[in-house]
C-alpha cells in the first residue's frame, strides 16, 4: 500500500497574476490532492487590483529574463489553447516595432512640423540582445492609424510569433477562477506576518478585510507574491517600487495589431498653454482586440508606495500627458474616448543582476515569487509552474532558474 502523502496548508500571499498563476498550478501539479492538501490566497484589496490589472499585456519571447521566458511564453499559448483564451482574455500574436515619429502641436490637425526626428533610445521592456530590422513607414500598410507623413523610421522587435499579448486583468482574474475550480480559497485580508516553528514556517495572520479581525491560520507553505508589497510581509526581500501610468483609449475606428514602443519628438510649440522645451516623449502602445488601444508614460518615483493597491493615486497631469503624446501622431487616439486614466506600481528587484526572485527563501516551507518589473504578465505562468514544483518536487524542473533564487539577494 502506497504511502499517503503529509498535509500540507499551502498560503499565497497576494492576488496578483504571480499569486493567481502560482494558485493554478498547484491545484494542477500531479501530486496535489485535495482531500489532503489546502491552497488559500490572501489578497489585501481585489484580485488584479494593482499592476496586474493596470498593465499593457504584452508577451514576447525577447522579453528577460531569459531563463524563464521560453517556458511562460509557451505556457500562454497552452493556457490560451485549453481555456479560450482568445475569447476569454484576448490572447493573440501581435506585430512589435520602435515607432520613430515627429509629434505635431496640440493645435494641428494633420500637418506635422518639419525637422529631423530623435535618435533610437533603448527602451525599457525591449531586450538589448533582440533584433531589429529596419524598414520604411510605407512598407508597413496595414499601421494606418499612426499619420504617416509624421513617421521617420520602424524597427521591427520580433519576428511573426515571437510577440502576443494577454488583457491583463482578463487574464489574473480568469486564471484565479480556473484556480478556485480545482479548490483554491480566496480569502480578502492584509497579511501582517508569518509566524514560524524553529526554522519551519507554521502560520500565516491577516486582518479580514470584511470584519476587521485579526486571524491566524496554519501554513505548511507559504509563497510570498505580494509585488511591490513584498518587504511588508519579508522586509529583508530587496524589492522596491516604481509608479507607472497608463491610459485606455477607445479609439474613433478599429485599428490593427500592434504594439509600438515609440519615440516622439515633441517640438516647442507643442502646449501654447505651457512654457517647454523640445524633448522626446517614449509612450507604449498596445492596441486590443477589445478595440481599446492601452498607453503608458515612464515611471515615477515621486509617490511612495501606499498600504494596499486600492490607494495608489493617480496624477491626472501625468495621464494627460500620455492622451496628448499619443495623439500628437495618431487622429484615431486624439479625437477616441478616453475610457480610464489609472496607476499602478511595478516591483523591482534592488539587485545588480536584477529578479525576480523565484524559488525557495532560506526558511523551510517559505518561497518568494516576486521581483517582476514590467515583465510580470508575461512571465507569470512559468513562475507559477515553477513554484508548484518548489512546493511538491523540492526543486526547479522545468527550467533552471538558479540565477533567480532568493537566497542569491537575502
Amino acid at each position: 500500500m502506497a504511502p499517503t502523502s503529509p498535509r500540507r496548508e499551502i498560503v499565497i500571499v497576494g492576488g496578483g497574476i504571480i499569486g493567481c498563476c502560482s494558485a493554478y498550478y498547484l491545484t494542477r501539479h500531479p501530486s496535489f490532492d485535495p482531500l489532503r492538501h489546502s491552497v488559500t490566497l490572501i489578497e489585501a484589496s481585489e484580485i488584479a487590483g494593482g499592476a496586474s490589472g493596470k498593465a499593457g499585456g504584452l508577451l514576447a519571447l525577447w522579453a528577460y529574463p531569459s531563463d524563464i521566458v521560453p517556458l511562460s511564453y509557451k505556457l500562454h499559448a497552452e493556457l490560451a489553447k485549453e481555456h479560450g483564451g482568445k475569447y476569454r482574455w484576448g490572447y493573440r500574436e501581435v506585430s512589435c516595432g520602435q515607432l520613430i515619429a515627429r509629434g505635431r502641436p496640440l493645435s494641428e490637425k494633420k500637418e506635422a512640423a518639419e525637422g529631423e526626428s530623435g535618435s533610437l533610445v533603448s527602451l525599457q521592456k525591449r531586450n538589448a540582445a533582440a533584433k531589429a530590422q529596419r524598414t520604411i513607414p510605407t512598407a508597413l500598410p496595414d499601421l494606418d492609424w499612426i499619420e504617416r507623413d509624421l513617421m521617420r523610421g520602424y524597427d521591427s522587435m520580433s519576428e511573426p510569433g515571437e510577440t502576443a499579448q494577454v488583457h491583463p486583468y482578463l487574464f489574473t482574474t480568469s486564471i484565479a477562477k480556473l484556480a478556485e475550480e480545482k479548490g483554491a480559497n480566496i480569502t480578502f485580508g492584509s497579511v501582517s506576518g508569518i509566524g514560524y516553528a524553529g526554522d519551519a514556517v507554521q502560520s500565516v495572520t491577516y486582518t479580514d478585510k470584511a470584519s476587521g479581525e485579526s486571524r491566524t491560520i496554519p501554513a505548511t507553505d507559504v509563497v510570498v507574491a505580494a509585488g511591490p508589497w513584498t518587504r511588508s510581509v519579508l522586509p529583508e526581500a530587496p524589492i522596491s517600487a516604481t509608479r507607472a501610468h497608463s491610459v485606455v483609449i477607445r479609439p474613433t475606428r478599429p485599428v490593427s495589431a500592434y504594439a509600438l514602443f515609440t519615440n516622439i519628438e515633441i517640438p516647442t510649440n507643442f502646449d501654447p498653454s505651457k512654457h517647454s522645451h523640445p524633448t522626446v516623449a517614449r509612450p507604449e502602445i498596445y492596441a486590443r482586440p477589445d478595440n481599446t488601444v492601452y498607453t503608458c508614460g515612464e515611471g515615477d518615483h515621486v509617490v511612495p508606495l501606499p498600504e494596499t493597491a486600492a490607494d495608489v493615486e493617480v496624477d491626472q497631469a501625468r495621464c494627460q500627458d500620455i492622451i496628448d503624446h499619443v495623439g500628437s501622431i495618431s487622429d484615431e487616439l486624439r479625437d477616441g474616448q478616453v475610457l480610464t486614466r489609472q496607476a499602478c506600481y511595478l516591483p523591482n528587484v534592488e539587485a545588480v543582476r536584477g529578479g525576480p526572485l523565484v524559488g525557495h527563501a532560506g526558511t523551510k516551507g517559505l518561497y518568494i515569487a516576486a521581483g517582476h518589473t514590467c515583465w510580470g504578465i508575461q512571465n507569470a505562468p512559468g513562475t507559477g509552474k515553477l513554484i508548484s514544483e518548489f512546493v511538491f518536487d523540492g526543486a526547479a524542473k522545468s527550467a533552471d532558474i538558479e540565477s533567480l533564487d532568493p537566497r542569491n539577494y537575502l
